[in-house]
């Protein structure tokens, strides 16, 4: 079936927001992401721009001169690209025929009286657009993480050692959490890996604490500070770091500082770097079939393949599928099993007994339906917002092997827990994209 019909098919019974499996705290919102684009930035109705970093100039601008102002700005992905657009709508149409009209001073004499128009996405117009400048950068940023999954160039020096480090970025990371007790997350946790290590570096040559963000006299002493401190990490009330970790691309109105906190509260005070009371919290998998959980990773594909024949290993190899078509295969699967639909035939059945006992007498368990039915955006969203198994999806055994905390050698390195994403609120672009997405697919 064509992964149009099937849309339409699953339209009323679709999920708009993330599931989650039992006994599992949920997060609380924070501010969203706003990560301007370097591009200039043009005023709606006259020749005037400005470059990106002065955006609060040309907002002024265009309040005390136009009479304009555009509601939330800081969840417009590419306010750039969004500029553009309106500046040329307005030159086809009224301002008035796209803008909500405020009357200031309204009870007052009418020389006195100015209208304000207001430009948001209350208008199903501004909604489309703001929605698709998110999905393009969505793209553009899982894009670019894949690039720096795969980058085999990396070259660069500890911060704290000078040692080289040359391959993949995650054996400077991993060195760094580990020798210097200093880690920013999981590698594969992180975007634009340079750029972020190069805000670092210069925080550290202008002699200034990472966390706490004093600056001090020389090298010696901001070194004995961030050691009796406890203050050998970054400081998630920094917005400067936002945008160097995925998570905050994926839902407007999420912050890294949400991620880090309940991972930072527990330093110890004495400064020593004794790992050997530290242990790795189970990871409770839960089978794409049933409710059953395992604390490795090994134990979970086991249960899945002997129990219910399905190999995620085998279809990973046949298709040769990368990290984040794993993703999206994981989630569209769990979609479907929890609406009681069989992923292979598309057929809907009375409870999720009824459509796992299809699967195995039909012998549709390893069976998937075209590539073109669920390799799409809005599978990138987990189907249940704490999925550990999405974790450990990798593009490699070798990869595998090396994320599994039983089989490392004691690297202390505390991930982001990129399983306990937030559920898509209301009122986000994101929400309507999903549901966009699936309608056009």
């Amino acid at each position: 079936m064509a992964a149009s019909d099937r849309s339409q098919a699953g339209a009323g019974d679709s999920i708009l927001e993330p599931l989650c499996f039992p006994e599992q705290p949920e997060p609380s919102p924070c501010p969203g992401l706003d990560c301007p684009s370097s591009a200039p930035l043009a005023c709606l109705f006259c020749p005037e721009s400005v470059p990106s970093h002065q955006k609060d100039a040309l907002l002024k601008h265009l309040l005390l001169q136009h009479k304009l102002v555009i509601a939330d700005v800081k969840l417009i992905a590419d306010l750039s690209q969004y500029l553009l657009y309106w500046k040329g709508r307005f030159l086809e149409q009224p301002v008035e025929d796209f803008c909500s009209v405020i009357k200031t001073n309204s009870t007052g004499p009418v020389e006195k009286q100015e209208n304000y128009y207001l430009l948001c996405d209350v208008l199903p117009e501004d909604r489309v657009l703001r929605e698709k400048l998110q999905q393009k950068r969505l793209e553009e940023v899982l894009e670019q993480q894949q690039k720096e999954r795969e980058d085999a160039t990396f070259h660069r020096p500890c911060m704290f050692c000078n040692e080289e480090f040359t391959g993949n970025r995650s054996s400077l990371l991993n060195h760094m959490a580990r020798e210097h007790s200093f880690s920013i997350g999981l590698p594969d946790n992180i975007v634009y890996c340079n750029q972020f290590l190069d805000t670092l570096q210069n925080k550290l040559d202008s002699l200034q604490c990472l966390y706490c963000e004093k600056t001090f006299r020389d090298k010696i002493t901001l070194k004995d500070h961030m050691r009796k401190k406890s203050h050998r990490r970054i400081n998630s009330n920094n917005r400067e770091y936002d945008r160097f970790y995925v998570i905050n691309y994926l839902e407007l109105g999420k912050t890294w500082e949400e991620v880090q906190s309940e991972d930072d509260r527990e330093l110890l005070e004495d400064g020593d770097d004794d790992w050997s009371d530290w242990q790795a919290h189970p990871v409770s998998a839960v089978c794409l079939f049933c409710e059953h959980q395992s604390e490795t990773m090994d134990q979970i594909y086991t249960h899945m393949k002997d129990v219910h024949g399905f190999d995620l290993h085998k279809l990973r190899l046949e298709l040769n599928l990368h990290f984040y078509q794993q993703v999206k295969l994981v989630n569209f699967i769990r979609r479907q099993i929890h609406q009681s639909r069989c992923y292979g035939c598309d057929e809907k059945f009375e409870s999720r007994q009824d459509v796992l006992q299809h699967i195995g007498t039909a012998g549709h368990v390893m069976r998937l339906p075209d590539m073109s039915t669920w390799n799409q955006p809005q599978y990138y969203f987990p189907t249940y917002e704490n999925d550990a198994l999405l974790c450990t999806l990798s593009d490699s055994d070798e990869d595998e092997a090396g994320a599994d905390v039983s089989h490392s050698d004691g690297i202390p390195v505390i991930s982001e827990d990129i399983s306990n994403l937030r559920a898509i609120k209301q009122t986000s672009v994101l929400n309507q994209l999903l549901k966009h997405r699936g309608a056009c697919s």
